[in-house]
């Protein structure tokens, strides 16, 4: 199978979690489209019923509302059963860097409101130590952009302002913008996190720790499901 045929198998294998009459977190990326576009065939099929769906970006609102999936808010639905997502890089705790579609603030939001998280990846997304293979993406304000640049090179990381490919800046869909901050391998993403966290004008950041709780990998060989709890099943 080629790659995309492998990220379809794992997102499938994902949705097999699903259960009817569940609110279900809609996350953002070309790997987790295929799982929406599962979700929707099981309902058109009635093999899932009373299924409410929360999208992590106006994309895949826009894509749900296409296919016929309900949608929700977490504004009626503050508490999500599931959530399928993608990742930019998984390391051995399950610690993942996301945001290399821009969507990191809502994924987030709804990552932290669902009960359980399953993440769908390649096996190329696995790391040792996250931060070998992706920068880590931070959101930010316009408002002071040259001193969040200073202060995220003070951290020794190498920041490049996220844009467009005709060349204007990227914008999130709460208008922020996006710099991407290679820190090399990052043994301490918790410390990291914590410097982040505290810096005003830094939105959101793209280090998600402790929040997965599945991590579907799609191999060649076999699809893997990793658990925070056991690690592999």
């Amino acid at each position: 199978m080629n790659l995309s045929q492998l990220k379809q198998q794992a997102a499938e294998r994902a949705v097999e979690f699903v259960e009817s009459g569940m609110v279900v977190g809609l996350g953002h990326g070309s790997t987790t489209s295929f799982a929406l576009h599962r979700i929707a065939q099981l309902l058109r099929e009635g093999r899932l019923q009373d299924i409410l769906g929360i999208p992590c970006s106006r994309q895949v609102e826009a894509e749900a509302r296409q296919l016929g999936i309900p949608l929700t808010t977490l504004d009626e639905h503050p508490t999500i059963d599931l959530t399928i997502d993608g990742a930019d890089e998984v390391d051995a705790d399950l610690h993942l860097i996301k945001g290399g579609g821009g969507a990191l603030l809502r994924e987030k939001i709804v990552a932290q409101a669902s009960r359980r998280e399953i993440i769908v990846v390649d096996e190329s997304k696995m790391s040792h130590t996250l931060g070998i293979q992706w920068p880590v993406p931070i959101e930010v304000i316009s408002f002071g952009l040259r001193a969040q640049i200073a202060y995220l090179t003070s951290l020794e990381a190498e920041v490049t302002l996220r844009r467009n490919d005709d060349g204007t800046e990227f914008r999130t869909d709460q208008g922020n913008l996006i710099l991407d901050c290679n820190f090399g391998p990052i043994p301490e993403p918790v410390q990291l996190a914590v410097l982040l966290d505290r810096r005003a004008g830094v939105v959101e950041h793209g280090l998600f720790l402790e929040l997965a709780t599945d991590v579907i990998v799609a191999c060649e060989q076999k699809t893997r499901h990793l658990r925070r709890d056991r690690r592999r099943t």
